[in-house]
């Protein structure tokens, strides 16, 4: 016979359960066929749209975690991008990119919050792309080959990779980068430090901070790391290494 104490346990995991179910159902509601909407912005950086549904990376990413990640977190890096230089008129017509870049001629007082703020909208509008539905795979073409000619196998690449984005202590990302001598090679980054202010090229890109997987992985990155891989957009990775080298 059920205890009243073990009566309340079953109730309270029951409405835990369905109220996630709800919000999931609301997330799908929200933007069942198309890409999600850009949220508005008070000044000159926007958030960007997702390419794809929030769903559209499940089972490997979730649904709730890309709402998350995308709606809140990349949100407040363009909200505080835009606060960073309210009071530079010069600094707001600049693309975020060449900020990120040049990041040694922002004025001193904010260039923490641009290498911080602008990183992190810089690095997302990126990773967005860097996946799709039905990725995965190895790529072709010339960036297999270039994969090949640096690491041997395709798998070796994998292996430092995964093994980069492991070692990446606390926050950050592992990225697969093209330098000035377009020479491949693979770098972790802390925080939300880019390669593009080492005057590096990030073709690929792993979010390795916790929002980014703990909803769906808690404390398991090599689950997610291997996940990542079934949804990596290589597409979209090669024609940036094709213009990289041009």
């Amino acid at each position: 016979m059920m205890t009243r104490r073990q009566a309340l346990k079953t109730t309270a995991l029951a409405s835990a359960v369905c109220a996630t179910a709800t919000i999931v159902r609301t997330i799908n509601a929200q933007s069942p066929t198309g890409p999600t909407p850009a949220a508005g912005a008070t000044g000159p950086f926007t958030l960007p749209a997702l390419p794809y549904v929030f769903d559209a990376l499940e089972p490997h990413i979730d649904a709730l975690t890309m709402q998350i990640h995308h709606d809140k977190h990349h949100a407040a890096y363009v909200a505080n991008l835009n606060k960073a230089v309210a009071d530079f008129p010069e600094l707001r017509e600049k693309p975020v990119e060449e900020l990120v870049r040049n990041l040694n001629a922002v004025p001193e007082k904010i260039r923490a919050a641009v290498r911080n703020q602008g990183g992190g909208h810089w690095n997302h509008s990126l990773f967005w792309q860097m996946m799709k539905k039905e990725g995965g795979g190895q790529p072709a073409g010339e960036m297999l080959k270039g994969v090949e000619k640096r690491f041997g196998t395709f798998g070796a690449f994998k292996d430092e990779f995964t093994k980069a984005a492991l070692g990446q202590f606390g926050s950050g990302w592992a990225w697969l980068v093209l330098d000035a001598n377009k020479q491949l090679s693979i770098e972790p980054a802390p925080n939300q430090d880019s390669p593009t202010s080492q005057n590096k090229q990030p073709l690929l890109g792993i979010d390795v901070w916790e929002h980014a997987y703990y909803l769906k992985y808690q404390n398991r990155r090599p689950d997610y790391v291997a996940a990542f891989f079934q949804v990596i957009d290589w597409d979209f990775v090669s024609e940036r290494y094709k213009q990289a080298l041009s």
